[in-house]
């Protein structure tokens, strides 16, 4: 054991997020450093081997999720603080999928935009992983959510269960578009630029990629930055949404783990969507 607050978890899973290519590729150097030999990954499934003397709320066999560090491995270290139940009838394996992404979107509406009841929010790439995490939270906090897309993903939008869809790449909608009370990004570019200045005065600005250096900062709106926490109960709360049908996250493929650098490479390329990597 790593020490006696500690939980040994057997890996089912784990998930590939951008970041994870990012981060090994050097992209990411500046906020997210490696000392190498490192270990990628950070989302882990699985089930509880063994517990530290001072763990009280976990027992060997134990179903658990957590979004954690150096997640590529069959076996991960976690500290107890960082892990919450699996519940009954969410698939294990899929499972990986959660954590990273839905603690990025829960804390991009909740921190950031600090969305409140009543706000008119847009969450742009609302069909991505982060995205529907957004929507979903945003929504359960009673705010008015509008689904930012690509035109040819306007139909497929309306399964959000949001308010109303715009398409990002139509410079006529963007112009009709009425300013909102706060943006949830999660495409970064010139697309989080232009939507920056969509803001109302007073409003806020929330993004996890990255803004261009040229973007200017509007007068009254306040901007932040997601690198997004742990957050067991709020992970928990996805868990069980999940198994509820009101959260949906669609995984592509399933790759295995000795498959991770063809995973990184689908993503590189754009196409590769939500993967999850078997033990």
């Amino acid at each position: 054991m790593a020490g006696p607050d500690t939980v040994l978890i057997r890996s089912v899973a784990t998930s590939v997020n951008p970041i994870d290519w990012k981060v090994r590729s050097g992209v990411r150097q500046k906020d997210f450093p490696l000392q190498l030999p490192a270990i990628l990954g950070k989302d882990v499934s699985g089930v509880v081997m063994a517990i530290g003397s001072e763990v009280r709320n976990f027992r060997p066999g134990d179903r658990v999720i957590a979004m954690a560090d150096a997640t590529y491995a069959d076996v991960v270290a976690v500290p107890e603080a960082l892990l919450t139940h699996l519940p009954d009838g969410v698939d294990a394996i899929d499972a990986a999928a959660i954590p990273l992404v839905s603690l990025t979107g829960d804390q991009l509406v909740r921190v950031a935009a600090k969305v409140a009841p009543g706000w008119t929010i847009l969450v742009s790439g609302a069909l991505g992983s982060v995205g529907r995490a957004a929507v979903h939270v945003a929504l359960k906090e009673g705010a008015k959510v509008i689904a930012g897309v690509r035109g040819r993903q306007l139909e497929e939008a309306e399964a959000l269960g949001a308010h109303a869809a715009v398409a990002l790449d139509d410079e006529d909608a963007m112009a009709r578009l009425e300013p909102v009370d706060a943006v949830a990004d999660t495409v970064g570019g010139e697309t989080a630029a232009r939507l920056l200045r969509k803001v109302k005065a007073g409003g806020r600005f929330g993004y996890a990629s990255v803004l261009p250096d040229n973007a200017a900062k509007e007068a009254g709106v306040e901007v932040s930055r997601v690198f997004a926490q742990p957050d067991p109960s709020r992970l928990r709360a996805f868990a069980d949404d999940l198994r509820d049908g009101t959260f949906t996250l669609p995984v592509s493929r399933h790759m295995p783990l000795s498959d991770a650098a063809a995973a990184h490479a689908l993503l590189e390329k754009g196409g590769g969507g939500k993967i999850v990597l078997t033990m």
